[in-house]
């Protein structure tokens, strides 16, 4: 029989296993790496009505085969219609709607309430999600939401632990909370930003942001002195990544059942990389296991610029330094009898030592001195440098879709 600790336990260690991993997915490329390694749901945006524009997205077409891609997985799909739009940005938006619902969309994710209340009041039976620029704050903000009828609250990333628990203990169990755990911190409130809009032109709000905080400036020669110390420039305005990857119990004990990672702009590396180490961190907490440092360690080899946790455990504090990441040199495309096809990314040569990063944990981290090479007319090879081309590896064999990449200097 178990004791009044074992069964708290046990009931921790069921809601961790309820928890959804969330990844974004720019394209249909990326949507199945997500999916490959280990996501449990994507987020992504049509060409109308989502806040990244920079991205690829998915037209009509691309909708119906993310829905098959997902469904046939036994996975969930979210679309955004996140912008904060003016009357003519709704042109089409009720067909649009329409369409989605038709796709079985497993969520809408909304900012504006105008919109939120058409699809709510319209299409009954297409679960609305509210936005993290909605910037839910408090209790009673997430209470009108819910009372609204919402399936789940995208919470405001300025929340500490401790305010996103009395968040959840005012809502209904029908409501579910999302937060972001990974990934790059708007410096707005919210994410609603007017830089980008100020100096190109570029709405942020209407899904154009050119990050622009993520720029690299130097400084213009005036009548008053100005010093940057970072190598004759700096990045004035970006912040630190976010990385909760060792506070996975924390947040799900907080009532986040779903946890996002940010990047739709992200290379497919980037996007296998941090779901990778999420999933596999959030598998070793449902098991009542601490997260090894393998798998933190894992979110320093995709691009970053230094982490830290946010506003969850109060006032965020800046790493000012990048850690070093690895670089993304190719991703195999077959694994045939004569070894893998690796489709080229970065340049690569003979007698190099890569690392693998693959879905399946057995080739995790296992390292590859890089064989001889036949390039597509089967000729042999000994460097590789020209990108998107498939070169063979051979005699090596590797799941599809591993990825190969160069380990940081200081990591070798």
């Amino acid at each position: 029989m178990l004791s009044a600790a074992d069964k708290t336990r046990a009931v921790e260690r069921a809601d961790t296993a309820a928890i959804e991993l969330v990844a974004p997915a720019g394209d249909m490329r990326k949507l199945d790496f997500a999916f490959e390694y280990g996501a449990d749901a994507v987020y992504l945006a049509g060409k109308t009505f989502g806040m990244r524009a920079a991205c690829k997205n998915f037209d009509y077409d691309d909708l119906k085969a993310a829905s098959l891609a997902a469904h046939s997985r036994h996975k969930k799909f979210y679309v955004t219609l996140n912008i904060f739009p003016y009357d003519e940005d709704l042109d089409g938006v009720d067909e649009y709607i329409d369409y989605l619902q038709s796709l079985h969309v497993d969520g809408v994710i909304i900012s504006d309430l105008g919109l939120m209340r058409r699809v709510l009041k319209t299409h009954a039976n297409l679960p609305v999600h509210v936005s993290t620029q909605a910037n839910v704050l408090n209790s009673d903000t997430a209470r009108f939401y819910a009372d609204m009828g919402v399936k789940r609250i995208v919470l405001a990333r300025e929340l500490s632990l401790t305010q996103i628990r009395r968040i959840r203990d005012g809502l209904p169990d029908s409501v579910a909370l999302e937060a972001f755990v990974h990934g790059a911190m708007c410096i707005s409130y919210s994410g609603r930003c007017l830089l980008s809009g100020y100096l190109a032109g570029r709405s942020a709000n209407r899904g154009e942001c050119n990050q622009t905080c993520r720029m690299f400036f130097t400084p213009e020669k005036t009548a008053e002195a100005l010093e940057f110390v970072e190598d004759d420039g700096t990045y004035i305005f970006g912040g630190n990544d976010l990385n909760m990857i060792e506070h996975v119990k924390e947040l799900s004990d907080a009532g986040v059942s779903a946890f996002k990672i940010e990047g739709r702009v992200k290379s497919e590396y980037y996007v296998a990389c941090i779901v990778n180490a999420y999933r596999n961190a959030i598998d070793c907490v449902r098991r009542g296991e601490s997260v090894p440092s393998a798998y933190v360690a894992e979110t320093a080899k995709a691009p970053n610029r230094g982490f830290n946790t946010g506003f969850y455990y109060g006032q965020p504090k800046h790493d000012a330094q990048s850690k070093p990441f690895c670089e993304f040199c190719g991703v195999v495309v077959h694994d045939t009898p004569d070894g893998a096809v690796v489709e080229m990314r970065n340049r690569f040569k003979t007698g190099e030592e890569l690392e693998v990063l693959s879905p399946s944990n057995k080739f995790l981290n296992m390292r590859i001195v890089v064989p001889t090479m036949r390039d597509e007319d089967g000729e042999t090879l000994t460097d590789a440098k020209r990108v998107c081309a498939k070169v063979l590896l051979c005699g090596v064999r590797l799941p599809e879709m591993s990825i190969l990449r160069r380990l940081p200097k200081s990591a070798e």
